[in-house]
């Protein structure tokens, strides 16, 4: 049975979740990762200095850390923004358990619940480990993870389901494409948590050469050394060049799983075939503008929240016909 409530609790969710995930990619870009040094206040505060006073005060307690308004007010703002998320995730957990007779998803409420729990873990090590690269990917990796839930609680309690009813079973194309976009999206966090977007200044060659002078030992070295200050990054260009054309190539190799998916998905669900190839091709799109406009905040705040899309089309194909018969009981 349907919890309606859950249902729409679950949908508000969701908008808030890609709020959340692209406030932060947004946070992370403009290098306001760090414009609150400090966890879960700011410079000591509870919201952002702003007075001549309140900002000498911060200043005395962080003498390392100068007070940038407006990036911290980033930062804090995705602190308050994913926060609220938090709470919402309660109210769903509380209404699941409420329910519990009704056929309530308490154990992907649950899941759901923690996840949120490690992600402030993750955001808090963020900024206490200051811009660590393995903590920066995991704590973008963790985002996407959340929003994938909440959206999978939302298609459990019936949204969508006239959608749901028409796909087919998943198969091995589908279960390669859902693995090869989370490969893709973890190095994209990785290329981004390391500063490495225009390691290649050209496109499609990379410093005009498609066998760049490369460092791939450093460059996917995941025991960097805990403590110096990450922001900006700290590892070679020959290693930073790595991660860049590594996920280039990888993404050679999405295109050619998720066409072939969007294309079988044509023949058995149009609509879901045809959002599939275009936020596939969006993203591309912006991939590679990315290169060519020089890292535009926007625009890469956009490839981003069009990655997290791209990934909840394809958790849909692979997941969403298993819920199918929860969702109807």
């Amino acid at each position: 049975m349907v919890n309606t409530q859950i249902k729409r609790v679950a949908a508000a969710g969701v908008l808030l979740a890609l709020v959340v995930v692209s406030v932060g990619a947004y946070t992370r870009l403009a290098d306001a990762g760090l414009g609150c040094p400090d966890w879960p206040g700011c410079y000591g505060f509870l919201t952002v200095p702003e007075t001549a006073g309140d900002i000498a005060q911060a200043e005395t307690l962080y003498p390392n850390a100068p007070v940038e308004v407006v990036k911290a007010w980033w930062e804090m703002g995705h602190r308050y923004i994913a926060g609220s998320l938090m709470l919402l995730v309660f109210a769903i957990w509380v209404l699941a358990i409420r329910g519990r007779n009704e056929n309530s998803p308490v154990a992907l409420t649950s899941v759901v619940m923690a996840m949120i729990i490690l992600q402030a873990a993750f955001g808090a090590w963020t900024v206490t480990l200051k811009l660590w690269p393995q903590v920066v990917t995991a704590h973008l990796l963790g985002g996407f993870t959340t929003l994938s839930l909440i959206w999978l609680l939302y298609l459990r309690q019936g949204g969508l389901a006239s959608l749901i009813q028409k796909l087919p079973s998943p198969s091995w194309l589908s279960n390669l494409a859902f693995f090869v976009v989370v490969v893709q999206i973890a190095l994209g966090g990785w290329v981004s948590s390391n500063y490495a977007a225009l390691a290649c200044y050209d496109f499609p060659s990379c410093d005009g050469t498609y066998s760049p002078d490369m460092d791939l030992a450093e460059g996917f070295n995941i025991f960097q050394t805990i403590g110096p200050n990450y922001l900006g990054g700290l590892i070679t260009n020959e290693a930073r060049m790595a991660i860049h054309w590594v996920h280039r190539l990888w993404a050679l190799v999405v295109v050619a799983v998720v066409t072939l998916l969007a294309l079988r998905l044509l023949r058995i669900q149009p609509l879901l075939g045809g959002v599939l190839f275009a936020v596939l091709a969006t993203q591309v799109a912006l991939g590679i503008l990315n290169v060519v406009w020089v890292l535009p905040l926007i625009n890469a705040t956009a490839h981003n929240t069009v990655g997290a899309l791209l990934l909840l089309c394809v958790v849909t194909v692979n997941f969403a016909p298993r819920l199918r018969t929860l969702a109807q009981a």
